[in-house]
């Protein structure tokens, strides 16, 4: 299981005061105003930052972090990513998962194989998976109880019942 998921990318910056702007890859952009503290990917190694303040801007978070006071020292960021720890992930409700966790799983129906979970294509109504079946055929499948049985850490396989039709 990944214990850090991607939350945005540094797109720009804003401003002279150290501000960025954050293009959010989280399916919940408020979540920036919960966070405390996020993790910095940059191609010279990882940095912890602490948020220091958060507002919107259209389809943009504007952060600011303790570490970064004016323009000249966040403008070596652009492009670079933000995480957050597993610990300080968006806590799921049940009957959620983090996209991280099932992506790779093998997908079966009635124990046997079908293929791999591939990707997860966020609708709106409903999440889709996206099943790599081999020889460059896929197969989507709705993330709704009647066609995910139920998801399997343990054993990384995703138990499925395909509707009648789905695989013609």
């Amino acid at each position: 299981m990944e214990d850090l998921f991607r939350i945005g990318v540094i797109t720009s910056t804003h401003g002279l005061k150290g501000e960025v702007k954050v293009f959010p890859t989280t399916d919940d952009a408020n979540r920036f105003k919960k966070l405390k503290k996020c993790i910095l990917r940059t191609p010279k190694g990882d940095i912890e930052v602490e948020k220091n303040s958060c507002k919107f801007f259209k389809n943009m978070v504007i952060l600011s972090f303790k570490e970064f006071k004016d323009i000249n020292e966040v403008e070596k960021y652009k492009n670079c990513e933000l995480y957050v720890t597993r610990d300080n992930a968006v806590p799921l409700d049940e009957d959620e998962y983090y996209i991280a966790d099932v992506i790779g799983m093998d997908i079966c129906e009635n124990g046997d194989k079908l293929g791999v979970l591939a990707d997860v294509m966020q609708t709106g109504a409903n999440d889709v998976f996206v099943v790599d079946l081999g020889d460059k055929k896929e197969l989507l499948i709705p993330v709704i109880k009647e066609c995910v049985l139920d998801i399997d850490y343990e054993e990384g396989k995703i138990n499925v019942k395909l509707m009648k039709g789905m695989l013609d």
